[in-house]
């Protein structure tokens, strides 16, 4: 009877850990001015090519604007499956009108990564 409820206990925590739902894994780059002021409507772009050297290199380009507050979000739940090692490190580039800024963002897995850029004419 012991082994019967061994095992029972054995195949719940398989079951029960292997169907864990991922979380978001998001990216919030905030754009400021040469004044350190939130800027609004900044056009918002990472990208940056999968190096990891596998067959099928996944090629990450994408663009946001951003808010009252400065913050444009990204969510890369697109490429993150769990169980995997990284996400990405993408470059970002921010623009508004002749005002042009540049960076990077580590995005790792299940998180709100956060990154600011200045940008300037």
């Amino acid at each position: 009877m012991k082994s019967v409820l061994f095992y029972f206990l054995c195949i719940l925590v398989v079951m029960t850990s292997s169907c864990r739902k991922k979380k978001d894994t998001l990216a919030n780059v905030k754009v400021l001015d040469e004044n350190n002021v939130p800027v609004e409507s900044a056009m918002v772009v990472l990208f940056g090519t999968n190096t990891a050297g596998t067959p099928q290199q996944v090629a990450v380009f994408d663009t946001s604007y951003s808010n009252s507050s400065g913050i444009a979000s990204f969510n890369f739940n697109y490429i993150y499956q769990l169980g995997q090692a990284g996400v990405a490190v993408l470059d970002i580039k921010a623009q508004k009108l002749n005002k042009i800024g540049q960076g990077i963002i580590k995005i790792e897995a299940e998180k709100v990564n956060e990154e600011t850029v200045s940008i300037q004419p």
